[in-house]
């Protein structure tokens, strides 16, 4: 009996160290912060899941490890070829196993603009189909953590990954609490990159979109830089699984993922030419923040911190304390922003003091009727 008590006693401190560890490690670490005014993408790091002794999802006639090989490498080329000036890592680029915490490592010491790990998924019902992309964060299904549980199964095939990964164990439903602990920086802007994929795989590969989700995926869990985990489709589903081996459908999958990244740079970019522009006119209306709507000023522009698909509470601590947090629905879309002003050099001096809190805001403008409009339209309705 006294076995038993002191071996429970000694996994409860181990995963209490754990939580403490990561606790520490979140207050503490350097957050990586994007001048806006010179930002322009440079680096990107293509993850191709599993490798070497790490097989992943088995269909009937092919393994995880060789379609996520298959469609980076293609990934990468079509970047290269399409958008010069962009350098392109692979974590790996042939059949060899790579810790997932060396992959983030590559990362992160390469300054990567934009992580992507690319993954086949698997399910006990050979008719599940589609592709899902997942950002870092809690699960908020059961269907979610089990992928999650999948991919971070890659760790068992690490010598020492309880010290390593400070006691996580991947099958354990109670170490991915600590995720709830868990700020991503870049949380925003990964879940608009993983909206661009799911948007290319239904337009452009004409497949089923199974949507943008959370989860914590150890691959994402230290990278330093907007991340995403991608599923291209079910090797468990015969159907599907010929797809994925198909040079055609391989290639389908590939393209998706680049016109994503391509749009997702563009808006990006564009975004920061907005927030820094020095010919602005100055527009004098008397503002006063939220009550200015009611100025007679025919736009309004906003610092947008947030978008998402689903509703966030504008309380939530995502908003890190911010107040007056509003929250305005584009058609399927919710945008959160902060401030009012029919001035729009009054909200770049705004942008500023929130600068640190979120490095990714912009500058939006909304006509009376809350409809979005862009800046340069803005620009001309107040001059005239």
């Amino acid at each position: 009996m006294y076995f038993v008590d002191n071996f429970y006693k000694q996994k409860r401190y181990h995963s209490l160290n754990w939580l403490f560890s990561l606790l520490f490690f979140f207050l503490f670490s350097v957050t990586y912060s994007q001048n806006e005014e010179h930002y322009s993408f440079s680096t990107i790091v293509i993850d191709p899941g599993h490798g070497g002794l790490d097989n992943g999802t088995s269909g009937k006639l092919t393994k995880e490890k060789d379609i996520a090989l298959a469609i980076s490498l293609k990934v990468g080329n079509l970047i290269k070829e399409n958008i010069p000036g962009i350098n392109i890592i692979f974590t790996r680029d042939s059949d060899v196993f790579v810790p997932l915490n060396e992959r983030a490592d590559i990362a992160n010491r390469n300054n990567a603009n934009l992580f992507i790990s690319i993954h086949c998924n698997g399910n006990i019902n050979t008719n599940a189909s589609g592709t899902e992309t997942y950002a870092m964060g809690l699960h908020k299904t059961d269907g979610n953590l089990e992928v999650a549980k999948k991919e971070n199964s890659a760790i068992l095939y690490e010598e020492d990954y309880s010290t390593k990964y400070e006691g996580f164990d991947p099958n354990s439903v109670e170490s991915y609490i600590i995720f709830t602990f868990l700020q991503n920086t870049f949380l925003q802007q990964s879940l608009n990159y993983a909206s661009f994929v799911q948007d290319q795989f239904e337009i452009r590969a004409q497949r089923k979109n199974r949507g943008v989700k959370q989860a914590g995926f150890l691959v994402l869990w230290k990278t330093t830089m907007p991340s995403v985990l991608i599923e291209v489709g079910f090797l468990t589903n015969p159907k599907e699984e010929l797809y994925l081996m198909s040079e055609d459908g391989q290639d389908y999958i590939a393209s998706a993922i680049y016109r994503a990244f391509k749009d997702y740079k563009k808006a990006i970019e564009e975004k920061s030419q907005f927030a820094t522009r020095k010919d602005v006119p100055v527009i004098n209306v008397d503002t006063n923040k939220q009550e200015t709507i009611t100025d007679g000023s025919p736009v309004h522009f906003k610092i947008q911190v947030a978008s998402a698909r689903n509703p966030i509470d504008t309380n939530s601590i995502y908003f890190k304390g911010l107040k007056g947090i509003e929250e305005i629905k584009f058609d399927t879309i919710y945008k959160y922003t902060i401030g009012t002003s029919s001035n729009y050099n009054e909200m770049v001096e705004f942008k500023k003091t929130i600068g640190d809190k979120f490095p990714d805001a912009f500058i939006i403008a909304v006509e009376k009727d809350g409809k979005q409009i862009s800046l340069s339209e803005a620009f001309r309705l107040l001059n005239n």
